[in-house]
């Protein structure tokens, strides 16, 4: 199915969907905001300063899971050459970095009332800052070059170095000693959060979540357009 890619039986369908997504996009926000400011209870350490969390967090998780999609995905166009997938690798990119920075943005307001300070050199922070820069650099390689080819495998190579550094965001505040606390949340070990910050952390990484994929959806379909514009039936 991906070698016989063909925009015109695709983009009637993806051209529908992002006005869909929206519409759920809302109502989950609208209740993840509702929970997240005024029903979820404030931090008795940190006051209503925790209530960044709600956007700091799912924005890392976000950034991180989408950058892991592209290059695993990456990791597939080099070894099978595969034309189709760049689509949509290249789509991914923008919602990951925007997360990415909102991310490295909301987490440095947290600090300032949490640590004293906008910014510290602290490994995870560090860490997120790198990702960033290998979001940069993805987005920067498909503007300067050309050759598509060429650009695929540019752009893979980046994507596949870039995870080495996300298990070091992931494993920093275990590996060195960090301002960030361990993760409350585990897939093992379930979660150290109380249920009412719980509920509505999922309700926002949810909003967030159709966010990223109302962006790919758009990036996704002016790509398509384009290949339209070309004159080409398929990749």
């Amino acid at each position: 199915m991906l070698k016989n890619f063909e925009p015109n039986k695709i983009y009637p369908i993806t051209s529908k969907a992002p006005k869909y997504v929206f519409y759920i996009f809302l109502v989950i926000l609208t209740i993840g905001l509702l929970e997240a400011l005024i029903l979820s209870p404030e931090d008795y350490i940190q006051s209503h300063s925790v209530r960044i969390m709600y956007v700091h967090v799912p924005s890392a998780w976000l950034s991180l899971g989408i950058f892991s999609l592209i290059g695993v995905l990456s990791t597939i166009i080099l070894i099978f050459k595969n034309k189709n997938l760049p689509l949509i690798t290249k789509s991914l990119a923008p919602s990951g970095f925007l997360f990415c920075i909102i991310a490295l943005v909301t987490g440095s307001i947290w600090g300032k009332p949490t640590w004293g300070t906008w910014w510290a050199w602290d490994t995870r922070i560090i860490s997120m800052l790198i990702l960033g820069l290998f979001y940069l650099m993805y987005l920067i390689s498909w503007r300067i070059y050309e050759k598509k080819n060429y650009t695929n495998n540019i752009t893979s190579i980046i994507a596949i170095f870039g995870m080495i550094n996300l298990p070091i965001i992931k494993y920093s505040v275990e590996w060195w000693n960090t301002l960030h606390q361990p993760a409350s949340i585990s897939l093992l070990s379930g979660s150290s959060i109380h249920h009412s910050m719980l509920v509505p952390l999922a309700i926002m990484t949810a909003a967030f979540a159709l966010f990223s994929i109302l962006i790919f959806l758009m990036k996704y379909n002016t790509e398509l357009i384009k290949i339209k514009n070309k004159g080409l039936n398929r990749l």
